[in-house]
């Protein structure tokens, strides 16, 4: 356990899905932690033992074999229900039940609404709204009384900027998912709760970046990007019971671009 750890999940088990790192095809001395990968270390840092789960299981073993011993890697499409029913049943059975659920899943996609084809949205939602929906009713089904549920947004379900419709769209959806998760898990205690996270320096938010280079430009307001460990803490806090009170919630981490920008 790291040296500033406190041992907050002692004895909890944590199903990521989204626990994998993507590279974004950037060179190697540019990849930076993603949230998923981030929040895995976190946790277990601070003493849970965690379920890694990936579209790509190699990704996905690679941050197992980070935490150590008390981690399992599994495939996942997020987006398939049987795929996701067999990844959580497998999850209890090696972890001996579930304590809380991340979904830290998400891609982009055209951008205008002009540029967006039908197929396009739902290729988005897919990934963007149904797997979360798909986890949190699995979530439901199998987290233990007084478990927790945390999903990962973005600013741009608060704000325009993205500049993808699809995008600031599906993530909008999961405040109304989350709330409603909320109400159907509250005679056992579930939680169920957003992280939105504003300007992040991961790879993604490198790309986006590259893609886009004024992105960032006068959008800091403490004068930096996020980090993924910054939103990694979110996640710890709203999966520990610092955040027994806290439910239905959207815990924005942006430095304050969506209320002083």
């Amino acid at each position: 356990m790291a040296a500033n750890a406190t041992g907050r999940m002692a004895g909890r088990r944590v199903l990521v899905i989204g626990a994998g790192q993507e590279t974004y095809g950037l060179p190697a001395d540019q990849v930076t932690m993603g949230n998923g990968r981030a929040a895995c270390l976190r946790v277990a840092e601070e003493g849970a033992a965690v379920a890694c789960a990936d579209l790509h299981l190699d990704r996905a073993a690679e941050t197992a074999a980070l935490i150590g011993e008390s981690a399992r890697a599994f495939l996942v499409d997020a987006t398939d229900e049987a795929s996701m029913t067999e990844t959580f049943a497998a999850a209890v059975d090696a972890l001996g039940g579930l304590d809380g659920v991340v979904v830290n899943v998400g891609m982009g996609g055209p951008m205008w609404l002009s540029g967006t084809s039908a197929e396009a949205w739902d290729r988005t939602f897919a990934l963007n709204a149904r797997a979360h929906f798909l986890g949190c009713k699995l979530g439901l089904q199998h987290l233990d009384d007084d478990g927790a549920i945390v999903l990962v947004s973005s600013v741009a379900s608060l704000k325009p900027g993205s500049r993808i419709p699809a995008y600031d769209s599906s993530k909008a959806a999961l405040a109304g998912l989350c709330r409603h998760t909320a109400f159907e898990g509250r005679r056992r205690r579930v939680r169920t709760n957003v992280v939105v996270p504003g300007l992040i320096d991961t790879p993604m938010g490198r790309r986006a970046t590259r893609d886009r280079p004024s992105r960032t430009e006068g959008q800091l307001p403490l004068g930096r990007q996020g980090t993924a460990a910054d939103i990694a803490n979110g996640v710890l806090y709203l999966l520990s019971s610092e955040a027994s009170y806290v439910n239905g919630q959207l815990l924005v981490i942006d430095g304050g671009l969506t209320t002083i920008h």
